[in-house]
């Protein structure tokens, strides 16, 4: 028999035998008896059917089976239905015309019963799954009638589990990590299985856990489901995943258990459990002598057979580097270790380098006892190269006096090849730091000379550069920078600090001062500055003014009289000469300008003119110019407004009698036609010339009207019609005051008339007989017929 089978008929059996023995007899206050687990009220005798014909039961008079409950297996497909129990009622003796009636859950469709006997059948396969119990009315009621015989009584049909759903882990397949090298023991993760059967009835849902896959490496605990490490030393770099097969069987793991599975997939996270290790213990490198300085020399690598931030080393030099030639740095994305030079190498001083390189892990695990490391030697062998010529300073800072005279030696230059091969060098001076061309340089042997005279109080430095070349390889240059500075001699008289004006009240004292003077030299002594004021020698005895010396490099000017007056003598010029204490000392005469001044009683100065006499009193000149100012700004107002005035009120158009031409304004407007007579004046058209042979214009401004051009007006004889339209045309076309929008020009003309005079013989008083038109013929085809048909008139008349 299948296995399938076998479960099912074990739990039918466990499941009569159940239903057998909680069958006790009871008292009950309803006349309905059925097959389930009873309590003991109040009734009269019944018979539980459900049990074989024919048995005897015990029973007690007015007692009978109460219920409450009644029990059916899941999934029970036979091929008749299922008996699930039997109602019977008190009332049911002899024949008695009763019926019994379900209602409730499943009644009708899940659930028959017979309405004569009481019989319960389950009509469909129940699934507890689904639905675990069911809760149904059971009534006796006349069978002709459908009167009720008695009040519903309800109970419940639970539907029995049966083992028909196995273990299923929901949140599966897992994925777990657990550091490597662990301890066994050390939990890994958890996995939860769920069963879909009664937890409560039986062992269908009991579960228990085992590994099916994943030993010797893991176990797990068969009731908590904790995946736990099994083995010591497992090594990451020697495998980093693997694959557990878990399974969960219910029925307590007993045979005819149902079982599912999932998977663990385990990763194994490093550690830092693996020094860096050099691929090679020596490296060798050749480095040429001109490698700039910063730029990488060669590459170290240290390899880890960890990964990430475990795999990450710094490199460093720990011997053979005492002169901090060179460096070592990590590249992050590579882990190399990249060496570049510090200082500059010299292959002619020292040829060769041992260095001892170290690595060592950033990370480290706090059982180790510290960083892994690994060192290795790098040999570096500095190549020969052609270097360019070296100064034996890179700054110079030379002095020469600003007298000095030309081609003076101001300094000199040295500069040498360092190659073992010693090249002649020559030097030269780079144009574009001495644009004036001041100075030369002897191309030999670099002494630096004046090319012209230099002026401290124009530039106190000179910076210019020097080059220097290998005679046999021009491509190798260097330079360095020479500082000139230009010393200073006495070339400068001292002279006043600024153009003094002094001012000398009437009313003062003597002995007032009217000015502190002070003097400035461009020159710039190492001594400093001493300068001597003295007035000129014809002003000795001046006997107006007198100096005082200050003893601070300054000297005031003194009045040595109060009777100073404007009327007399308005200004005052006191020469005064100012000399320095350098070799040789110069000097300077500066005039002092002192003006005589009305002040104050407190001395405040008011007026130094002598106009100010006849000024009204009580106004101050700064007052007269105010109302002067005023009046010529009303004034400019005044005129303003009058031609804003006459402007305005002056018509914008031109006169009719002088418009020869008219403007389009609105350019939607519908003309006409040849009878419109207003739309121009036609008056104009019989005088052409217009006035003076000049025709104005209405669409420029009046005051923008331009002269006729010489030239382009027509004769005052016989004026050309084509000629006429020609000339006003090619003046509409180049017109450079004509504003950019569309006109009409007009280019009707009616002429002068002809010179045959009338043709008419009303205006003449001669008669017919008179008349000569043999000129008509003359006048060109046009005419030829009017001339043919005077003629012929005329030779009639005469017959």
């Amino acid at each position: 028999m299948p296995r399938r089978s076998e479960e099912m008929l074990m739990d039918l059996w466990m499941s009569l035998l159940l239903l057998w023995i909680t069958c006790v007899p009871c008292v009950s206050m309803t006349p309905i008896i059925g097959q389930s687990k009873s309590t003991q009220t109040g009734g009269s005798a019944a018979v539980a059917s459900g049990l074989g014909e024919g048995q005897r039961l015990l029973s007690r008079a007015k007692r009978g089976w109460v219920w409450n409950q009644m029990f059916v297996l899941e999934e029970f497909s036979g091929p008749d239905p299922i008996l699930v129990g039997r109602l019977h009622t008190d009332l049911d003796v002899g024949g008695k015309n009763i019926k019994y009636v379900l209602a409730g859950e499943g009644a009708g469709t899940i659930f028959a019963i017979n309405e004569l006997t009481g019989d319960i059948h389950a009509m469909k396969r129940l699934d507890r799954e689904e639905k675990a119990e069911y809760t149904l009315t059971a009534q006796v009621v006349n069978a002709d009638t459908d009167e009720p015989l008695e009040p519903p009584s309800e109970f419940i049909i639970k539907v029995q589990d049966i083992n028909d759903n196995p273990p299923q882990f929901i949140e599966g397949p897992y994925r777990a990590s657990v550091p490597e090298m662990s301890t066994v023991g050390t939990p890994v993760t958890r996995v939860t299985a769920t069963d879909a059967d009664d937890p409560v009835y039986g062992n269908s849902a009991k579960l228990v856990y085992s590994i099916l896959e994943g030993q010797p490496y893991f176990s797990i605990d068969s009731n908590s489901a904790t995946i736990k490490v099994a083995l010591h030393g497992m090594d990451r770099e020697i495998r980093e995943e693997y694959l557990v097969v878990i399974q969960a069987k219910d029925m307590g793991g007993h045979m005819g258990g149902l079982s599912g599975t999932t998977t663990v997939t385990v990763t194994l996270t490093d550690i830092n459990d693996n020094p860096p290790k050099f691929s090679k213990s020596l490296y060798e490198f050749v480095i040429p002598e001109d490698l700039p300085i910063g730029k990488m020399g060669g590459k170290v690598k240290a390899n880890d057979r960890d990964i990430g931030e475990n795999s990450k080393s710094t490199y460093n030099i720990v011997e053979g580097d005492e002169g901090g030639m060179f460096e070592i740095v990590t590249d992050g994305q590579t882990q190399e270790g990249i060496l570049r030079l510090k200082r500059p190498l010299d292959f002619e001083s020292k040829r060769a380098f041992t260095l001892k390189v170290e690595a060592t892990n950033l990370r480290s695990e706090p059982s180790s006892g510290g960083p892994f490391k690994d060192t290795a030697t790098v040999k570096i062998v500095v190549e020969d190269s052609d270097e360019p010529p070296v100064f034996s300073k890179p700054v110079y800072q030379l002095e020469v006096n600003e007298n000095a005279p030309i081609n003076t030696v101001i300094g000199t230059v040295t500069a040498r090849d360092p190659d073992s091969s010693v090249s002649l060098v020559r030097y030269f001076i780079d144009r574009h730091t001495d644009l004036e061309r001041q100075f030369n340089i002897n191309v030999d042997d670099g002494k630096i000379t004046l090319a012209k005279p230099l002026d401290r109080e124009a530039d106190m430095w000179h910076n210019i550069t020097v080059t220097a070349t290998e005679v046999r390889n021009h491509s190798q240059i260097s330079r360095a920078i020479v500082a000139i500075r230009v010393m200073d001699i006495n070339d400068n008289a001292p002279e006043f600090a600024t153009e003094y004006e002094a001012f000398l009240c009437e009313n003062g004292k003597p002995g007032q001062v009217i000015q502190t003077v002070s003097a400035v030299d461009k020159d710039d002594p190492i001594q400093g500055h001493y300068f001597d004021y003295r007035l000129v020698p014809e002003m000795l005895n001046n006997p107006n003014f007198t100096i005082k010396n200050n003893q601070d490099n300054s000297i005031s000017v003194l009045a040595k009289h109060d009777t100073f007056r404007r009327q007399k003598q308005e200004v005052y010029f006191l020469p005064i000469i100012v000399a320095d204490n350098g070799n040789p000392p110069m000097s300077s005469t500066n005039t002092l300008t002192i003006r005589v001044c009305g002040c104050s009683k407190e001395g405040i100065v008011q007026s130094c003119n002598v106009e100010a006499y006849v000024l009204p009193i009580g106004l101050s000149m700064g007052a007269l110019i105010a109302i002067l100012a005023c009046i010529i700004l009303l004034l400019v107002i005044v005129v303003l407004f009058v031609t804003l005035r006459r402007h305005k009120n002056e018509p914008l158009i031109i006169k009719d009698d002088e418009d020869v031409r008219e403007n389009i304004i609105r350019y939607d407007d519908e003309g006409g036609g040849e009878e419109d007579t207003e739309a121009f004046d036609i008056a104009t058209l019989q005088n052409p010339d217009g006035i003076n042979g000049y025709l104005p214009r209405k669409d420029i401004k009046p005051d923008l009207q331009f002269m006729p051009r010489a030239g382009q007006h027509s004769g005052p004889n016989g004026v050309d019609v084509d000629e006429f339209i020609n000339v006003r045309l090619h003046e509409a076309d180049n017109d450079p005051t004509a504003p950019p929008y569309d006109s009409i020009q007009i280019y009707g003309y009616e002429g002068r008339g002809s010179i045959a005079g009338s043709l008419s013989s009303l205006e003449t008083a001669s008669s017919d007989s008179d008349q000569n038109y043999d000129y008509l013929r003359e006048w060109g085809p046009r005419f030829r017929r009017l001339g043919e048909l005077y003629s012929v008139g005329e030779s009639d008349r005469e017959t």
